[in-house]
Parts: structure tokens; sequence; C-alpha cells
């Protein structure tokens, strides 16, 4: 039986517990396997083949191809683990977190400095703020999956 779950409502956030965990744990297993030269070196020169050697789903596959972070987290991924693709495509975290709300690298970094984003329209699902599904670049996907 599901636990309750009243933190589903916070918009922009989904939070790595138990469930996601399990949803996640090949997508995961194969971000870790980017720890090894030799496993981001296959990666690279044949993403998909690569891919396919783990029992993962097919949206967590696609969302690897895409690097669409978003989808990943919602598909189960943890974004430490998910790190690792972004390490292994010479991106910093703090480019990979822009990419994830739609700003430049710049504009994620300034707007952290001051303080991230407002709880202004943003305090749960449905407000109209920037944290918002519908303000994000890949938040489409995140809203079919009903997060």
């Amino acid at each position: 039986m599901a636990l309750d779950k009243p933190y589903k409502d916070i918009p922009g956030t989904i939070i790595f517990d138990a469930e996601q965990s399990r949803l996640g744990y090949h997508l995961n297993q194969f971000c870790m396997s980017l720890m090894k030269a030799e496993n981001r070196a296959r990666f690279k020169a044949d993403e998909r083949a690569y891919l396919d050697e783990w029992p993962m789903t097919e949206e967590q596959k696609q969302a690897v191809l895409a690097r669409d972070l978003n989808r990943c987290m919602a598909a189960g991924g943890n974004i430490y683990f998910l790190a690792k693709i972004g390490a292994t495509d010479g991106k910093s975290f703090q480019q990979m977190a822009g990419s994830m709300t739609g700003m430049s690298e710049e504009e994620y970094r300034d707007m952290m400095i001051a303080g991230g984003r407002s709880i202004k329209g943003n305090r749960v699902v449905g407000e109209d703020g920037d944290a918002q599904a519908n303000h994000q670049p890949q938040g489409k996907s995140q809203q079919k999956e009903g997060a």
C-alpha cells in the first residue's frame, strides 16, 4: 500500500523516495556505470547500444538519449546519479541544473546567488509561478506523469 505523500503537490519537485528508487533502479545503475572510463567510451561510441544492455524502460532510455533530466527524474533517476551523464558529456552540475529550468548556466547561477526562485506562485501545483511544470522547458513530460 502506497504511503500518503503530501509532498507530491510541491511544484517542480520530485522527491526521491523508496518508490522512485525502485522505479529508477536500473537507470541509476546505468548512470553509476559511467564512473568507469571504458563504460563512458562505450556509451559515447553507441549510446543506444549501451543503453540496450540495461533493463531500463523505453521511456528511461529515451529520456537519457534526449538528455531530458527532468524526464529522467520523473522516471526514477536520482540527480546525483544523473550527474554522471552530464560529466560524461563534459557538463558541470550548474549547466545541468540550468538546463532543467530553461535557463543558461549564467542565468541559473545569478538566480541562485540572488536567493533562488520566489515562493510566490510556487507553493502548490496549479499556481502560476515560474517553478510550475507548464513554465519549464521539459515540464510537459512531468505533467504527463502526474508529478
